[in-house]
């Protein structure tokens, strides 16, 4: 294996952050840096390079199975826990940025924070996000999961929700597993009945999100709501 001590020093991706900052690295030079060795016959970068490749960057690579990363070649169990530390670091980061006083002032961000929960996701899976009268977010819920392409989504149970953590307003969220973001018909009618019942008891259901391969689809965006 070729480790990163053993390269050029102006090749080594440490150096290069040292000297440029961490924002002047490729995805590859900050993936290598993580990696430490490369495999036989490759440098670690070109190791990291290929990876991304592979899974067609570093949103692919980060959201990938276990089984999935195994089957590379200089890939093997460590390896895989530190990419998945990677991953769970990020969402929880975002999870605090979403609890401070500015979180939803950037839709981006609660874009980024769903994909990272719900895209990588094999089955469809259902999400609330409860939220204060500041619309910080109180608590991100995985309330319904389901078959590849289904998640039986009850209102009563997001109503018990909403009322045990006195939230004053709802996002909605799942996941399409087969790719493709677009709302179907049966998105569009439960999202109405959710709206609905949510009146009901005065909380404000403020989007719905589609989580697919491309980007999310937002039910306000759309004027769906």
């Amino acid at each position: 294996m070729v480790a990163i001590k053993n390269m050029a020093a102006e090749e080594r991706p440490r150096e290069r952050m040292a000297a440029l900052g961490v924002g002047t690295l490729t995805d590859a030079e900050l993936l290598a840096i993580l990696l430490g060795t490369g495999t036989r016959g490759r440098d670690v970068v070109q190791f990291a390079r290929e990876l991304l490749e592979q899974f067609n960057g570093i949103g692919g690579l980060l959201t990938a199975s276990a089984e999935d990363l195994l089957q590379q070649p200089g890939v093997g169990p460590a390896r895989v826990m530190q990419l998945q530390v990677i991953m769970e670091l990020s969402r929880r980061y975002l999870s605090w940025q979403l609890q401070r006083d500015d979180g939803f002032t950037q839709p981006a961000m609660v874009r980024d924070y769903l994909t990272a929960q719900l895209r990588h996701q094999e089955r469809e899976v259902f999400v609330v996000l409860l939220l204060d009268s500041q619309h910080r977010l109180l608590k991100y819920v995985e309330l319904f999961h389901g078959t590849i392409n289904a998640a039986p989504v009850y209102p009563r149970e997001i109503i018990k929700l909403v009322m045990q953590h006195n939230a004053a307003a709802v996002i909605l969220a799942h996941n399409h597993p087969s790719g493709v973001a677009e709302p179907s018909q049966a998105d569009q009618r439960v999202t109405e009945r959710l709206k609905k019942a949510l009146s009901l008891i005065d909380v404000a259901l403020l989007d719905h999100f589609v989580i697919g391969s491309g980007s999310p689809v937002s039910f306000a965006e759309r004027g769906l709501l």
